[in-house]
């Protein structure tokens, strides 16, 4: 769940990473948004933006051309790749 995500370290780095880009809009889509790219990160499978897109294509915004998103989501990869937080292949 969103909660789960949000009271987790890398789930406040993905939060503070969609905000410091703008990739909140209206906020419908943001907790699938931040769900799918929790579990993305985690599985280290947000390496680029080809990863990122197929990752999150069932997440559907209407309110952007995704840039922000994906750009939101690479910027916590980096960071969580940087810190560890990234545990593979389970």
């Amino acid at each position: 769940t969103i909660e789960g995500v949000a009271a987790s370290e890398p789930g406040a780095r993905l939060r503070d990473a969609f905000v410091a880009r703008g990739a909140v809009q209206c906020g419908f889509c943001t907790p699938g948004l931040m769900v799918q790219a929790s579990h993305l990160i985690e599985r280290e499978q947000a390496r680029d933006e080809t990863e990122i897109r197929r990752g999150i294509e069932g997440n559907l915004c209407r309110c952007t051309g995704y840039r922000k998103i994906i750009e939101a989501i690479a910027a916590a990869a980096a960071d969580a790749a940087t810190q560890g937080a990234g545990h593979g292949d389970r």
